[in-house]
């Protein structure tokens, strides 16, 4: 198990910015630097197996995910950075939603 921790150590242990910001890419002139959002999780456990043979369970997992969120994007002097819609879109659903449904018990307790 102790090697199990420590591989997934060293495996890890490269994630930070590369996972948020990809090389920059030179077109035609114009640097663009993707952006994303990354996050990871693992987790592990160990156990006697209780049907009287007396034995050891363990098991563990993991996994992650990159969301890009958008792009730096360089002309010359000029920096600007340009969101990705559609991930704009898929956050921002859930937002709408929840001030949607507080909105309206708001105003369904001022009417009271």
């Amino acid at each position: 198990m102790a090697d199990l921790v420590v591989e997934l150590a060293n495996t890890v242990g490269g994630v930070g910015v590369k996972t948020s910001y990809a090389d920059p890419i030179d077109i035609d002139g114009t640097t663009v630097i993707p952006v994303a959002v990354g996050y990871y999780g693992f987790g592990a456990g160990t156990g006697e197996v209780e049907s009287g043979s007396g034995g050891e369970a363990s098991g563990g997992g993991g996994g992650g995910a990159s969301i890009p969120v958008g792009a730096y994007i360089g002309r010359g002097d000029d920096v600007r950075f340009e969101p990705n819609l559609i991930a704009l879109i898929a956050v921002s659903v859930p937002a709408i939603w929840v001030a949607g449904r507080a909105l309206a018990r708001i105003v369904r307790a001022l009417k009271r």
